[in-house]
């Protein structure tokens, strides 16, 4: 059985709708649904009732820029328990892999060129990333050190930040690609004459479609195991400015972008070599191109635009 440890989230939501229609059989757990991983009886209560083989965890708590200034103690905490938790309780009821998503803000703040996994300790993490970064490393050193004293088998992949239909929308919660997508579709529905982008539009970033990366983690229960860290992605990124040109376009608004500079950019630069992947994995990559991503991301929120509509 596969346990999909935050399943009712983002990227987990997808990763139940590629195992049911594959008939795989697996569960879903998540704090909305009664489980509350940062407590370490539930979760145990949970291994107790079902026979679990493999963790996906997919639960965090994470939001943009803003969010993790703002929650930066909430952010640590919770994620460094829910990831804790669920790591001693695999190895305690002998699950037989674990896989574990880490994000790309794990790597050095300095990096300009694409990042490679043997760079990944050459450095401080950005500031803008410094706690959530942190954390998802942690959980490597924990499956690192796991693994030499139990033998727990755990799988850890490097991701971008993602984008797709279910994301998060709201500014503060949301990545870069959501909270524009967001702003140009409300702005064209509503007759806006102009977004506001906050930053200077400069910062390059990758993003890996979310289905792309739903994909990936399933694979990942049947790849040679593997300590090293995998980066997942396209190995190319986009300015913040192209890309918020390229959902103007694609979404038709006619209005102006302003760049708002007194906005934090964060780190300059995030792309990462995928050659690792490309081996691990036979030769995958994810198959989703940019525009084609945008173009669903776009019509999902514009069917689902009033969940996300603030109430008077």
């Amino acid at each position: 059985m596969i346990l999909v440890a935050g399943g009712t989230g983002f990227l987990g939501s997808h990763i139940i709708d590629k195992l049911k229609k594959s008939g795989n059989y697996y569960i879903s757990s998540s704090l909305s649904q009664g489980v509350d991983f940062r407590n370490y009886d539930q979760t145990e209560q949970l291994f107790k009732k079902n026979k679990i083989d493999i963790v996906i965890n997919c639960a965090a708590f994470v939001g943009g820029i803003s969010w993790g200034y703002e929650k930066a103690a909430e952010m640590y905490t919770n994620n460094i328990l829910m990831s804790t938790n669920l790591m001693d309780l695999s190895h305690k009821y002998k699950i037989k892999r674990f896989i574990n998503p880490i994000s790309n803000c794990s790597y050095p703040g300095h990096l300009t060129k694409d990042f490679k996994e043997e760079e990944w300790w050459d450095g401080p993490l950005h500031e803008s990333v410094l706690t959530y970064g942190f954390v998802r490393k942690a959980s490597w050193i924990q499956g690192w050190a796991y693994q030499k004293q139990y033998g727990l088998e755990s799988i850890h992949l490097i991701l971008p930040n993602m984008y797709g239909p279910g994301d998060h929308f709201e500014e503060k919660r949301s990545h870069a690609l959501g909270a524009l997508i967001k702003k140009i579709v409300d702005a064209k529905l509503d007759n806006q004459s102009q977004v506001v982008v906050w930053g200077t539009g400069t910062p390059i970033r990758e993003w890996l479609y979310v289905e792309d990366a739903a994909d990936v983690l399933i694979k990942s229960i049947s790849i040679t195991p593997t300590l090293k860290p995998i980066n997942i992605g396209v190995g190319k990124g986009i300015s913040v400015k192209e890309m918020v040109e390229l959902i103007k376009k694609i979404a038709g608004y006619k209005g102006k972008l302003i760049f708002d500079l007194t906005k934090p950019d964060g780190a300059p630069h995030k792309t990462m070599d995928n050659n690792r992947m490309i081996k691990h994995f036979m030769g995958w990559k994810p198959p989703t191109d940019l525009k084609q991503g945008i173009t669903n991301t776009i019509s999902w929120y514009t069917e689902n635009r009033s969940k996300f509509i603030k109430k008077n």
